[in-house]
């Protein structure tokens, strides 16, 4: 593990971290430089004369990196990333509660939830990390970046074990709500019990026969308007697209779902059709000092 940062978090993130390698090679350093050595370690990924020109490499102490540095051996090189321009999410992260241990947000669709790849500014843990003061906040579970409603955080790091257990050991009782259409012919409620995989690189998650079940939703209809109707749903088991392939299984698709049934080329800066699917209520009781929480999210279908 690399020692702690000598700079400071820039846009809600910590900066990245480089070391060089240990002495011992089968042949001597081919590195003369700090400098050789960075544009080896970081070709055409970042603009490493660019950033030496304007000392953003630092080391440990702070001190900035010289392009002419004499190499050293297990050495740690601190510096931030420049980040492309974002297209802006529209929708306010809404704080439902904050205490010391926790954050509950209520979040809009089309805002991930970390920093991964064209989302990295636009994403929950990177704008609330700048706009409350909070470096080491980080969610406790999962939400896709297209549905909204309640997103749990820990403020610091010592708190994270306790919350995520409760999460992963089926303790925290999470209801959706989402719109879809309306089956004259389907019983309800219905509990949907199957095995749900998603392979690396494919964007839909499938049903798969004759494996061990691993997940579990309770569907019902709470309300009718025309062909569509306002589901409740309580997933007993937390699968990657578990809600919207259990609806979708059904011969009721999530409205405006944009993978379910086909899988559709939207423009990421496209906002106009968000999924009708809410994460609307969380309830536990809290792993540190016992008492029951609920948290209800403040909108409404449709979204």
């Amino acid at each position: 593990m690399p020692p702690r940062s000598p700079l400071p978090p820039r846009h809600g993130l910590g900066a990245a971290w480089l070391r060089t390698p240990d002495r011992g090679l089968p042949r001597p350093e081919p590195w003369p430089t700090m400098g050789s050595w960075l544009r080896h370690r970081l070709p055409e990924r970042v603009d490493v004369p660019g950033l030496l020109s304007e000392q953003r490499f630092v080391y440990d102490d702070g001190r900035a990196v010289a392009d002419s540095d004499d190499y050293a051996p297990h050495t740690f090189v601190w510096f931030h990333r420049d980040l492309p321009d974002e297209v802006t999410v529209p929708g306010e992260i809404r704080i439902v509660h904050r205490d010391d241990r926790l954050v509950v947000v209520d979040k809009p669709a089309f805002l991930s939830t970390i920093p991964r790849g064209q989302h990295v500014r636009q994403s929950v843990v990177v704008r609330l990390r700048d706009e409350l003061g909070l470096p080491e906040i980080s969610p406790l579970h999962r939400l896709d970046r297209v549905t909204s409603g309640l997103l749990m955080l820990a403020t610091q790091r010592p708190w994270r074990g306790a919350y995520q257990s409760m999460f992963q050991d089926g303790r925290v009782r999470k209801t959706y709500r989402a719109l879809a259409p309306v089956r004259p012919d389907l019983e309800l409620p219905v509990v949907v019990r199957n095995h749900l995989a998603k392979s690396r690189g494919s964007w839909q998650a499938e049903v798969v026969a004759d494996a061990p079940v691993n997940a579990e939703t309770t569907i019902e209809l709470e309300s009718r308007h025309g062909d569509v109707g306002v589901y409740r749903l309580t997933p007993h088991t937390g699968r990657t697209h578990q809600l919207r392939l259990h609806l979708h299984g059904l011969g009721i698709p999530i409205v405006d779902d944009p993978l379910y049934p086909v899988v559709q080329d939207i423009a990421i800066g496209d906002f106009s059709r968000p999924l009708q699917l809410l994460a609307d209520e969380l309830a536990f009781t809290d792993p540190v000092d016992g008492t029951a929480r609920t948290f209800r999210s403040g909108r409404t279908l449709p979204l």
